[in-house]
Formats: structure tokens, sequence, C-alpha cells
């Protein structure tokens, strides 16, 4: 069984538009790797997962493979007719659909206008009064 993305966002299958994106900018405001300099590790393993997983929720034919195969199917891998859990084969073989995923940098950008908690950028400048100096 492969990821489940919608815990990750912490919502439900049912959740719309406007519940991803919150639960989203949540997410990836507080595990930035650039606002977790001590756990740089962990935050950009979470990152790359809360982004993933916007990805997937937030794209209707992304999320419509995922809901009817899980991640196994949005990778090139689903399970043949009747095969049950234990058997994958390739995407190809069976015709369905296999996504290319993009950037954690650039889903973050596009979402929040700039590439870092700690830039200027669309949300209103800088995050600190008067700028981080220098």
């Amino acid at each position: 069984m492969g990821v489940d993305y919608y815990k990750i966002l912490g919502v439900d299958k049912s959740a719309e538009d406007d519940d991803l994106r919150k639960a989203y900018r949540k997410f990836a405001m507080r595990w930035h790797p650039d606002k977790n300099p001590n756990n740089k590790n962990e935050a950009e393993a979470k990152f790359k997962q809360i982004s993933e997983a916007y990805e997937v929720l937030s794209d209707p034919q992304k999320r419509a493979a995922y809901d009817q195969y899980g991640e196994e199917g949005l990778k090139g891998q689903v399970p043949p007719p009747g095969a049950g859990d234990t058997t994958f084969f390739s995407g190809s073989d069976v015709g369905a659909a296999s996504f290319r995923f993009r950037s954690v940098d650039d889903n973050f950008t596009e979402f929040f206008g700039f590439p870092s908690p700690f830039c200027g950028g669309a949300m209103g400048g800088s995050w600190f009064p008067g700028g981080m100096g220098g």
C-alpha cells in the first residue's frame, strides 16, 4: 500500500479545493526547510511529501487516478483486475495514466508567489519587520 495523501494533508476524501489549499498552506509553511534549519533533513522529507500530496489531490486527473489505483497507479503501476494487493505491473501494460511530478520548489512558488518563507514576495514582503538585514 502506498502513501496516504489525504492523511499527509490532514483532510478526508471529500475535501474540496479550498480545504486542500488551506491544508497545504498550513503544512508547507510549517515544514519548509528554510523554517527548520536545525532539522533540515526531516523538514525536507516532510515538505516533499506535503507538496506531492497537494499536487496530486489538487489536480482532478491525478486525484481520480490516485483514488482508483493509489500511489502505485500514479507512478506507473496498477494492480491487474482480480489480483488484489499482491501483484503489480507497469501501468503502460494496462493503459493506466502515469504522471510526472513537479519540483516541490515549483509547487511552493506557484502557490505562495515566492520560493522561500524568508524572501519577499506576493505575500507582503519579508517575514520579518524591516527585513532580515543584509
